[in-house]
């Protein structure tokens, strides 16, 4: 079941490397598949920064926590996952659903599912030993 996780974490950990990597070299065409338009220079460079950093420290912390099976750095992605969920979902209370809209949360509530199950089995590395 470890093995699973593990293997399970990673992979989802590269698809969010490859959303990291085209928002950051195709940021208008990446942004458009999701329902994004940036109508100037200054929106290009906000969507290219935030997503690429969002999808970017979300893969990595998987893939290290995956690859070291440290289950600590599972977390960050985890909260970062479940405010987008939790936010969708209030966005869907405020301002109404849209064609579609089941696919982000069931993707963004996959990922903490597995992420908090894996940081269950993975072992937790205390602070001392990372200081070393």
């Amino acid at each position: 079941m470890r093995l699973i996780l593990t293997a399970l974490v990673f992979l989802l950990g590269m698809f969010d490397l490859f959303m990291g990597l085209s928002f950051l070299l195709n940021p208008a065409e990446t942004g458009a598949g999701l329902g994004l338009a940036a109508p100037d220079t200054q929106g290009l460079s906000t969507m290219r920064a935030d997503f690429t950093a969002f999808f970017g420290v979300i893969a990595v912390c998987m893939m290290i926590g995956a690859w070291r099976r440290n289950a600590d750095l599972l977390l960050v992605p985890a909260a970062l996952m479940g405010t987008a969920v939790a936010v969708r979902a209030l966005s869907l209370v405020w301002d109404g659903s849209y064609s579609g809209w089941q696919v982000p949360m069931l993707v963004e509530a996959l990922h903490v599912a597995l992420l908090i199950a894996a940081w269950r089995v993975l072992p937790h590395h205390k602070i001392e030993e990372l200081t070393r």
